[in-house]
Order: structure tokens, then C-alpha cells, then sequence
């Protein structure tokens, strides 16, 4: 009791005191692990100034460990080896158990979430110039770039196009080994489109190349254009976009986004853990915003807090505490909570020793289940056939 006494008349008295009394609340481990994209990546290097801060802030060695798909990403999380990893829409494929995650060793994971970033940059399909296109409606019949053995990446591509109501049918389908070689191939005008951040050194490539890049726009106002772009990709949401290839600050495009990265976590971890890494990131902000591109969309005020996956009560509580949640909100979150009981019910149902063996009969059979449950609690599925 003394000690909250002195702590609230330490705020009344001083105002510029209240982040260190804050701060001082939290207790973070001696050493941890976070996992990350790719080395190099602004993921990995987000992670990287976070954990600096914690580092310098409260004497916390944390390893930020790279990893090249979203199962490995997941797995130290999993197995508890890791605290946070910081994902992008592989956290939403993970709740719903779709793609990689529809196996037997997997199905739906109830992933929660601390901080997110949406910065100035944006998530769509860049077009090369020269293909003459400048509306979505415009690409039907063209080109557009897919990756082998990377579905969630193909899945996002799907969704930009589906604004002007094109499907898969409606466009030529390249496939690539990799995210570069995809970039690679429109620029050597193998293909018309590929899906990446505006920010991306392939876009940047594209652009000074003869072909050139234009982000053909995605206006919210058009709300049916909308609805089927989140039928297809839930997690997008309309963005103006003030930086990448061929934009300028002083004229925004309206393209789309999501939250990336995200430091994610699991349901069953402790709710003092959560808080304490989300109150330090939250508290300590002007410590790492500029550490790397993209780090200053940590910024508690600029949370995407009614998105796919739900908040950990551990971050729930240090948004409340900085004064960052709503009763809507709460309601929304607790929605979501409520969509990935009705999942781990269905995938408990499913995945017996009657389920098919082959993966590809499995992982139908689970969809078909899926879909059926979802149903069932009148809940939206967002993978429709």
C-alpha cells in the first residue's frame, strides 16, 4: 500500500515521472528468445531493436533467432523456447489451421497478439508500367506472379485482385522457386504482377528497370470491391500509403495493408510475461522507434486493434493501463477468442486415429470439417473454395 501511495503522488507531483514509475513495474526474464524472418529483413530487424532496448533498459539478453517459414517461425513458440515471434498473416493461417498448418502435427493455434506495426508503406500486387494497366479491372488476362510451395504468399496476391472481382480463372498464373526469382521474372517480363511491401528492394528494382512499377489503387469507398478483397484475405485493410517505389510522400495511393511484424504469442502463455514484454515495448518507445524502418508503427497509438487474431490478456491489460481499449474493443477481442474455441473444438473432432492418413485427403477433410463448424456458429469461414 505505501509503495502505491508514493508511486501515485510521484505522478501527481511530477508529470514527467510517469513513464519511470511505469516502467519500473516491469519485470522482464534474464535471457529470451524472440524468432523473426529472415536475417536482414525489417521483421528480424525490429526485433532486434526491441530487444536492444530490453537489453539496455532492464539488463534482458534476448537472442532474435531468423527463421524462413512460418512453421519455424512457430515451433520454438511452441515448445516454449521462445517468448515472441514475430510474425506477419502466418499468425492468421496458424489460428484458422489452413495451408502449412493443416497438418496432423499442427491445425489451429490459438496465437494472440502484443504490438503490431503499420507504418507509411503498403502491402499489394506492383504491376509493371509497360503491361498498360491503371485500374484492377485492367489485369484480367495478365500475368501474375505465384510462388511455389508459399500458398499464404499466393493467397495475398488473390485477394489485391479480387478488388476488381478477378479470380485465379481471370489471370495467367507464373510460378517461381522463390520471392526474388517472382520479382525477377517481372522485370524480365516472365510475368506482369508480384505481391510485396512497397517498400521491398524488388519493387525498388522493378521501378528503375524499362518496365517501371505502378501500384494500381484500392479506394475504400468502393465497399463491395472491399468485401470480396476480405473474403479472400481477411486480414487486409485499406491504407494511404506515403512511401515505396514509385510513391511520393505528398501524394498517398490508396493500397492496402496488415500488420507486420506482429509479436505474437501463445493463449497459454502467463499473463504477467505478456505484460510485462508489451508494457516495456509500449513504455520504451522512443527507445527503439527509429532502430529500423518500420519500428515507429509500434507506437501504441497506432495499434491495428480489431484485426484477425485476438489480443493476449497480458496485452489487453497494458493497453487498458495506457488507455488504448475500448468496451467495442473488448467485445471484438473476445469474439475472436470465442472463433478459435469453435476451431480447437473441430480439430479435436477431426483429428483422430478415422482421419485419412494421405496429407492432401487430410487436409481436405479438415477443410470440409472447418468450414462446417464455422458454420455451424455462424462465424465467417474466410478460405471459401
Amino acid at each position: 500500500m505505501t509503495r502505491h501511495i508514493t508511486a501515485v503522488a510521484a505522478i501527481v507531483l511530477a508529470g514527467t515521472t510517469i513513464s519511470p514509475v511505469l516502467a519500473q513495474e516491469v519485470k522482464l526474464p534474464t535471457s529470451m528468445a524472440f524468432t523473426a524472418y529472415d536475417t536482414g529483413t525489417s521483421g528480424f530487424n525490429i526485433a532486434v531493436g526491441v530487444g536492444k532496448m530490453m537489453k539496455d533498459k532492464y539488463g534482458s539478453d534476448v537472442r532474435v533467432l531468423p527463421a524462413g517459414n512460418d512453421v519455424a517461425r512457430l515451433a520454438p513458440l511452441r515448445t516454449n523456447r521462445a517468448v515472441l515471434a514475430w510474425m506477419g498473416t502466418g499468425s492468421y493461417f496458424a489460428q484458422e489451421g489452413v495451408f502449412e498448418f493443416g497438418v496432423k502435427e499442427w491445425g489451429p493455434q490459438a496465437l494472440q497478439m502484443t504490438l503490431s506495426t503499420v507504418d507509411c508503406n503498403g502491402l499489394s500486387v506492383g504491376v509493371a508500367k509497360d503491361s498498360g494497366v491503371k485500374e484492377w479491372k485492367d489485369f484480367r488476362g495478365k500475368r501474375l506472379g505465384f510462388v511455389v510451395g508459399s500458398p499464404a504468399l499466393n493467397q495475398n496476391a488473390l485477394a489485391i485482385i479480387a478488388y476488381a472481382g478477378l479470380t485465379q480463372k481471370d489471370v495467367k498464373i507464373v510460378e517461381f522457386a522463390s520471392y526474388g526469382a517472382m520479382w525477377k521474372g517481372v522485370i524480365n517480363n516472365d510475368a506482369d504482377g508480384a505481391f510485396g511491401s512497397t517498400v521491398t528492394g524488388p519493387a525498388k528494382e522493378l521501378e528503375s528497370s524499362p518496365r517501371g512499377i505502378v501500384w494500381p489503387e484500392l479506394p475504400a469507398g468502393d465497399k463491395a470491391a472491399w468485401d470480396r478483397v476480405k473474403k479472400v484475405g481477411a486480414f487486409f485493410n485499406p491504407h494511404d500509403v506515403t512511401c515505396g517505389a514509385a510513391i511520393e510522400a505528398s501524394k498517398p495511393l490508396k493500397l492496402a495493408t496488415y500488420p507486420y511484424p506482429i509479436a505474437t504469442a501463445y493463449a497459454t502463455q502467463p499473463v504477467d510475461q505478456i505484460y510485462g514484454l508489451t508494457k516495456a515495448m509500449i513504455v520504451n518507445y522512443d527507445m527503439y522507434k527509429d532502430a529500423a524502418p518500420g519500428s515507429s508503427g509500434l507506437d501504441v497509438k497506432k495499434q491495428t486493434k480489431q484485426w484477425v487474431i485476438p489480443y493476449h490478456p497480458g496485452a489487453v491489460k497494458a493497453l487498458k493501463e495506457a488507455g488504448q481499449w475500448t468496451d467495442a474493443d473488448e467485445k471484438y477481442n473476445n469474439d475472436l477468442i470465442k472463433r478459435q474455441g469453435v476451431l480447437a473444438d473441430a480439430w479435436k473432432a477431426y483429428n483422430t486415429a478415422s482421419a485419412p492418413g494421405e496429407p492432401a485427403a487430410f487436409l481436405s477433410g479438415w477443410m470440409a470439417a472447418r468450414k462446417a463448424a464455422l458454420a455451424k456458429a455462424n462465424m465467417p469461414n474466410g478460405f471459401e473454395d
